[in-house]
């Protein structure tokens, strides 16, 4: 992945002003603005009433976090002027399938949602598909997950039956299929089943999909009696079976009420940098499946909602009778308007109206709730970044923080860590250790030992053209910072540096003389000290493992016969001193192609050293 160059934080404020001043000329009428970013990528894709109004807002100095997140990328702003907020909305939608913004809703990123699809052939199918086709095919769902849709597709074929060819046009055979003899396949090709049989199946198919079940029920045990009674075991023990399948797939049913009309809830929650909608569909009484979204929305809550709205549905063309919305849509008649003219279906928009559609709402509210906390939880601490990225003077909050420390013992066993956090949270596949190569042994130089690995590390990244960190954190004061600039500046990468020294918790800046310290406990802090201790952590670790393999090759080379060469293929076949004395001495001297009687000195050797 190739990252935006890094322009300096000045002129990131010229640019910023010149936008700003631009946007004043921008016209007060409806339609679609695009940020674009230094490489002419779409950002965000939004629609306003006023696009003079809307745009300028977006340079307020008390914006939220994720609305300062997409400023900060966006270096270009453009415009398309409609004639009508509904207009505007059109457009929006298509610009945002067409190009897929970061920063707008994709539904990709939440949970699957694959529906079942009846087509509009006159010997019509049913199959799990993720496309909606516009031709007359009738679509249920989304559900949840494929474990559900995938019950109700097995026992559509048990128990309705149709056609297992895909093509549209139906080729006469003489003799049906193997499907057909198994009971899977109606071989309307061979003429097994007529038309009007065909399409009774598919209608009790649609009612098996909107949760009418009553009477399949009664036609089920009504098969089932009747096959015990004539001591077709076997048979009735599949009907058990296909009933035992429906009560399983209705026990998965968290809401149950007696309304047959057709209700969808959805509830939003939204956070510094996320937002999370979370959709309940009612039918026939029953919920059949919750679907879970999330984004990075630098929108106004109306905003956010109303794009959810469009892209959900437009994905998956079944729009209820009735939808009910945690937040206010603003003014609902260009979304009534859609429904209607795209989906041909009249959508009554409106806050809950009953106690139990309030009841119904809060509860998924309450989901939508429960998976921003999940995802600020596991995409980190953006707050405290978007502090370290003011008091540093960053022009983005620092998304990706590398950290370096030294470890050594008097010179010797020197070591280095690289540790790596992204959003405020260890990255830990990206942690690295180094071993110190241009340091005779005993010589004690942290400076020099944090050149070379800044220089190893940096050369390759710029070389191979790895992603650079946003921050890099050096464990030290002045003299570790100096010495990283300079191996920085030689590479001519302007990553920023900072310095944390231990004994004052001092922040220390390339070229500045005065250190800065922070307030004891506050986020930015916190989040430095976290990434200062882990590489310290990470650093000191492998210098002890480094420590004690040492040792331990000292102590074999110390027994009589045992060499260089021997020590070392001792220490690859059993690397720890545990693991060296508690296996038996046969498989010591299979694995290491020393002698048992060798093998017994070593072990003894080492207790006599352990309890010396």
């Amino acid at each position: 992945m190739t990252r935006a160059p890094i322009i300096p934080y000045y002129l990131i404020g010229i640019m910023k002003d010149d936008l700003k001043s631009r946007v004043k000329n921008f016209p007060a009428s409806p339609g679609v603005y695009l940020m674009k970013d230094l490489e002419e990528r779409i950002l965000y894709v939004g629609k306003a009433k006023n696009l003079r109004a809307r745009v300028r807002s977006y340079f307020l100095k008390d914006n939220p976090l994720k609305t300062k997140v997409l400023m900060s990328h966006v270096r270009e702003i453009e415009y398309l002027v409609t004639g009508n907020e509904y207009e505007a909305l059109l457009l929006e939608n298509n610009l945002i399938k067409r190009h897929t913004p970061r920063y707008n809703i994709d539904l990709k990123d939440g949970k699957s949602y694959p529906v079942i699809r009846i087509t509009a052939d006159p010997f019509p199918r049913v199959f799990q598909t993720r496309t909606i086709v516009q031709d007359g095919s009738r679509y249920f769902g989304p559900y949840p997950g494929m474990s559900r849709l995938e019950n109700y597709l097995e026992l559509i074929e048990k128990l309705y039956p149709l056609r297992k060819c895909r093509s549209a046009s139906l080729k006469k055979r003489s003799h049906p299929c193997l499907y057909h003899h198994i009971g899977r396949c109606a071989a309307v090709c061979a003429g097994k089943t007529s038309r009007e049989e065909y399409l009774r199946r598919v209608e009790k198919i649609e009612s098996l999909l909107s949760g009418k079940t009553g009477e399949l029920r009664r036609e089920i045990t009504g098969k089932m009696t009747a096959a015990g009674e004539a001591l077709r075991f076997e048979e009735a023990a599949e009907y058990r079976d296909i009933l035992k399948a429906l009560d399983q797939m209705e026990t998965e049913q968290r809401i149950v009420d007696f309304d047959p009309e057709v209700r969808d809830y959805i509830g939003y929650a939204t956070g510094e940098t996320f937002s999370a909608f979370v959709v309940f569909q009612m039918r026939q009484g029953n919920l059949l499946g919750s679907n879970t979204f999330h984004g990075e929305l630098p929108g106004s809550e109306e905003e956010n909602l109303v794009e959810f709205v469009l892209r959900f549905y437009s994905s998956t063309s079944r729009a209820p009778q009735k939808l009910y919305t945690s937040a206010s849509l603003g003014d609902v008649s260009p979304l009534e308007r859609f429904f209607r003219e795209e989906l041909s279906r009249e959508v009554l928009i409106s806050p809950p109206q009953s106690t139990r559609d309030a009841a119904i709402l809060r509860l998924c509210t309450e989901n939508a709730r429960q998976e921003l906390e999940r995802l600020q939880r596991s995409r980190g601490d953006l707050p405290a970044l978007e502090e370290l990225a003011r008091l540093l003077k960053l022009p983005t909050p620092p998304l990706r923080i590398e950290g370096f420390d030294i470890a050594q013992v008097g010179g010797h066993h020197t070591v280095a860590s690289l540790v790596s956090f992204s959003r405020g949270v260890p990255d830990k596949e990206q942690y690295k250790r180094f071993r110190i190569k241009s340091l005779p042994d005993g010589v004690v130089d942290d400076f020099g030992a944090m050149r070379e690995v800044l220089a190893r590390r940096y050369s390759r990244v710029k070389n191979e053209k790895l992603p650079r960190p946003d921050l890099i954190l050096i464990d030290g004061g002045k003299g570790q910072v100096s010495a990283a600039q300079g191996i920085l500046s030689a590479l001519e990468l302007p990553i920023p540096i900072v310095g944390l020294a231990k004994r004052e918790e001092e922040l220390f800046l390339p070229g500045q003389k005065e250190s800065l310290r922070l307030p004891e406990g506050t986020p930015a802090l916190r989040l430095l000290q976290y990434v200062r201790d882990e590489a310290h952590r990470f650093a000191t670790t492998y210098r002890g493992s480094l420590q004690k393999t040492g040792a331990l090759t000292s102590l074999l080379q110390a027994v009589p016969g045992i060499g260089p060469r021997r020590a070392a293929r001792i220490m690859r076949a059993f690397p720890r001193e545990e693991s060296l004395l508690e296996t038996p001495l046969d498989i010591i001297a299979k694995s290491t192609g020393i002698s048992e009687e060798l093998a017994r000195t070593v072990q003894d050797h080492l207790r006599n050293a352990r309890n010396s």
